[in-house]
């Protein structure tokens, strides 16, 4: 996993929406929001970029980072 800035907003809920991230110098639109869930390391949130290109984000909420999980990871089994 790799920290990342990421711009995202608040919705009426409290729901947080990523809007953009920041990765290798380069800034990503995020067009769409997909699935979410919690795991013990944090909100994890997939979005879709231009040309439907698939990342999965991850919150880290006790200390405040977001990272870009990589194909390479593990990602956490939802707490169901």
């Amino acid at each position: 996993m790799e920290p990342i800035e990421v711009i995202a907003h608040f919705d009426r809920e409290g729901k947080i929406i990523p809007r953009s991230f920041a990765w290798q110098r380069r800034t990503f639109r995020v067009d769409s929001v997909g699935r979410r869930w919690s795991g013990r390391d944090g909100l994890h949130i997939m979005v879709m970029t231009p040309r439907n290109r698939a990342h999965h984000l991850l919150f880290d909420t006790a200390k405040g980072i977001w990272y870009l999980v990589r194909g390479s990871d593990v990602p956490t089994i939802p707490l169901v």
